[in-house]
Formats: structure tokens, C-alpha cells, sequence
């Protein structure tokens, strides 16, 4: 395992535990390590998506077949500015949250933004043959991939960090993350003598 570089200390600050936000492509694995690490660290969970399908009463591939992706987007940033409010949660977002620069902002308000990343092979490993992924319905998914991925990156690289999660346990993903969402936060006691 990797050893963990010096962790950049964030230039905000929280009046409250902050929440740890996952960002990132589809097939990264945010929802599968949000989940297990909410557990770990006994912090609440909450996913954008779920958000979403709960307020709307309907599917997230049903929105965007009968509404289109512009309908979905605004639904998916009416649900950050809710859950961006909260505190002490691990909150796992659809890929395309990061389009929207407002809801990254909403985000870090309360929240260490972490994107988990993976090879474009290893993302069509693990979600190139599900149907319920509505942006990967085409002809050449692995190409939609790669593409979409080159497109969003500048858009990924707003996170605080990044994880690469190709390769890598859940337990060493969420040890990464949590190693370094611990850094970041806690107050660094001063040497200095006075």
C-alpha cells in the first residue's frame, strides 16, 4: 500500500465535523465505499441519487428518458443545496454533479470533497454492463467513457482530492480517505514555542 504523502492542509475551516462529499465518475465507487466507510467512521450516509428518486418518486434513467439530462441536473442541485446543509455525513453524489460549479461550492461549504477516480477499463469492468446507467446506452460504451471522462476532468479536479481507486481494496480506498480527511481537519498543534 501506498504511503500517504503529506495531506495539503485545506484554507477553510468548519464550525461543525464536516461532512466527507464523494465525487467522481460512475463505476468509481463512491456509493459502495460511501456506505462501508459512513459505517467505519459512524458518520450518517446519504446519496444525491436517493435523494432525488425519493423527491421525485421516480427513477434517475426514468428522468432523463422522459425529461432529459437538463431536467435531472437541476433535481441533482436542488438535492446538494439540501445535503450540503448537513454535517457528520458521508454523502456520495452522481458523476455529473461536478458539471455545475455551484454544487461543488455548496459542497466544500460544509464538507472535504474527495473525487474517486479509476482507469476508463476498470469503470466498463464494473458498470459497462448495467442498463440502468442512462449515459452509457450507447453503441460504443467503452468510447462514452473515455470520452466523457477527458470532458469532465477539468470539472473532477475542483475536488480537494483525488482517490484512484483502480486496483484497490474498499479497505484501502477508505483508508486513504479517511487518513487524509483526519489530516486535513484536525487542527495542527503549533512546535513554536512562545
Amino acid at each position: 500500500m501506498e504511503m500517504l504523502k503529506e495531506v495539503k492542509q485545506l484554507k477553510r475551516s468548519f464550525k461543525r465535523k464536516p461532512n466527507i462529499v464523494l465525487v467522481g465518475f460512475m463505476g468509481t465507487g463512491k456509493t459502495s465505499v460511501g456506505k462501508r466507510l459512513s459505517t467505519q467512521l459512524r458518520m450518517r450516509y446519504i446519496d444525491t441519487d436517493n435523494v432525488i428518486e425519493r423527491d421525485s418518486q421516480r427513477r434517475i434513467s426514468d428522468i432523463f428518458e422522459e425529461d432529459g439530462e437538463d431536467v435531472f441536473r437541476r433535481l441533482e442541485s436542488e438535492a446538494v443545496d439540501r445535503v450540503s446543509k448537513l454535517y457528520n455525513y458521508v454523502i456520495s453524489t452522481g458523476g455529473g454533479v461536478v458539471l455545475r460549479e455551484d454544487n461543488v461550492t455548496r459542497l466544500k461549504e460544509n464538507g472535504v470533497v474527495f473525487c474517486l477516480s479509476a482507469t476508463p477499463e476498470e469503470i466498463y469492468q464494473r458498470v459497462g454492463h448495467q442498463t440502468h446507467r442512462p449515459l452509457l446506452q450507447t453503441p460504443d460504451a467503452m468510447e462514452t467513457i473515455r470520452t466523457m471522462l477527458a470532458d469532465r476532468a477539468r470539472y473532477y479536479a475542483q475536488a480537494d482530492y483525488t482517490v484512484d481507486t483502480t486496483g484497490k481494496s474498499f479497505g484501502e480506498v477508505m483508508a486513504k480517505i479517511s487518513n487524509t480527511f483526519f489530516k486535513a481537519t484536525v487542527p495542527r498543534k503549533s512546535t513554536k514555542k512562545r
